[in-house]
C-alpha cells in the first residue's frame, strides 16, 4: 500500500444525547477499495459526512491526503468525487448536460471537460442516451447517469454510498466492474453497502461499524479468521431424535445444531474434517439422510457474529 488517503482519529460526533461516532478510528491506504459496512445507526454515513466536511464533530480529526479537512478545503475537495445512494440530477437537463454540469464545477478548460465527459458516458455507458432526460431513463441508467456525475473530473477518492440500490443485476455488475476499472486506473475508493456479495467481490479491505465505533477490519479472509465459524454443515435429515442432536452437539469441533422442517444446520468451529466426522456419525447410527453441503463462512457471518445483526434485515429498514 502506498500513503493514508484517509485518516480518521478519535472522532466524536453528537446529537444531543445520542453519539453518533464514538471515538472512531479508522484509515483508508492510497489504492484501496475500502468497504465501510453497519447496520443502520452504526455510523457510516455521519463518518462521510465528516470526512466532506459536511458536518462539524465533537473531538477527534479528519485528514485527507495528509491534510485536516476544513469546510472550506476546496483544493482537496476538488479532487474527491461522491456517489451518493439517493440520485442528484437535474430533471431539466439531458444526460450529457447534467454529466457537463458536474464536471464544469471542477474543470474550468472546455476542452479538458468535454473529453473528461464523453469518457465519462463511455464509461456508464450512456452513448445512447445522451440527449435523453432523466425522467425517460430506467433505474439502473439513472444510477449509471448518478455514477458519472460523481467521477467525470477524474477524483483521486471516490466514495460511494449504496450506489446499486435498487438496481437490475446487469446494471449492478456493470457497476461493480466500473468501479473495478476506476480503482485500477488510480481512484482510491471508500464503497458502502447493504449487499455482502459486493463487498466481498471488490473490496480490498473492510471496516465494520457498530454504534459508533470500529469494531473490526482487515481483508475478507482476516475477518473470517476473527470468528468461531469455520464451516457450516446443512443436512436433509427426515427424522432426527432429540438424542441424537444432543449426540452431535457433542461431536469434536461442533458448536451449534439448530434442526427444523427436516432440515439440520451444523456450525463448526475450525478443523479440517468435520463433514467426515458427522456423516460417520450418521453411518454408524444407521440415520437417513437426503442432500448435504457445506460452506465456509460469508461476510455475512462474520457481520453477525460481530455485531448480532443481520445486514439484509437492516437493509430492508434503510430510510436515508
Amino acid at each position: 500500500m502506498g500513503k493514508t488517503v484517509v485518516e480518521i482519529e478519535n472522532l466524536v460526533k453528537r446529537y444531543r444525547e445520542l453519539i453518533a461516532l464514538d471515538h472512531l478510528n479508522l484509515a483508508v491506504e492510497e489504492g484501496e477499495i475500502f468497504g465501510l459496512l453497519g447496520p443502520n445507526g452504526s455510523g457510516k454515513t455521519t463518518a462521510i459526512n465528516c470526512i466532506l466536511a459536511l458536518l462539524y464533530f465533537d473531538k477527534g480529526s479528519v485528514k485527507v491526503f495528509g491534510q485536516e479537512m476544513q469546510p472550506d478545503s476546496y483544493e482537496i475537495k476538488k479532487q474527491i468525487g461522491v456517489v451518493l445512494q439517493n440520485v442528484a440530477v437535474f430533471e431539466e437537463l439531458t444526460v450529457q448536460e447534467n454529466i457537463d454540469y458536474f464536471c464544469g464545477l471542477y474543470i474550468q478548460d472546455k476542452g479538458t471537460r468535454k473529453q473528461y465527459v464523453d469518457e465519462a458516458i463511455v464509461f456508464s455507458g450512456l452513448e445512447n442516451f445522451r440527449k435523453f432526460y432523466p425522467k425517460k431513463l430506467s433505474g439502473g441508467l439513472l444510477r449509471r447517469l448518478n455514477i458519472a456525475c460523481g467521477i467525470a473530473h477524474k477524483p483521486r477518492l471516490i466514495i460511494m454510498d449504496e450506489p446499486t440500490v435498487a438496481v437490475d443485476p446487469q446494471s449492478r455488475n456493470r457497476i461493480l466492474e466500473g468501479i473495478q476499472k476506476l480503482n485500477r486506473e488510480g481512484a482510491t475508493i471508500i464503497y458502502t453497502s447493504h449487499y455482502m456479495e459486493e463487498v466481498e467481490q471488490i473490496c480490498s479491505r473492510i471496516a465494520i461499524l457498530d454504534k459508533g465505533r470500529c469494531v473490526a477490519t482487515g481483508t475478507r479472509d482476516e475477518l473470517k479468521a476473527m470468528i468461531r465459524m469455520g464451516e457450516k454443515i446443512h443436512m436433509e435429515v427426515l427424522e432426527l431424535q432429540p438424542f441424537q442432536i444432543e449426540e452431535i452437539k457433542e461431536l469434536r469441533h461442533v458448536y451449534q445444531v439448530e434442526y427444523q422442517d427436516g432440515m439440520l444446520e451444523i456450525r463448526c468451529s475450525g478443523g479440517k474434517h468435520n463433514l467426515v466426522h458427522i456423516l460417520e456419525y450418521f453411518g454408524s447410527r444407521n440415520i437417513g439422510f437426503g442432500r448435504v453441503y457445506s460452506e465456509l463462512p460469508t461476510l455475512n457471518d462474520v457481520f453477525l457474529e460481530i455485531t448480532g445483526k443481520q445486514l439484509r434485515d437492516s437493509a430492508e429498514t434503510h430510510q436515508s
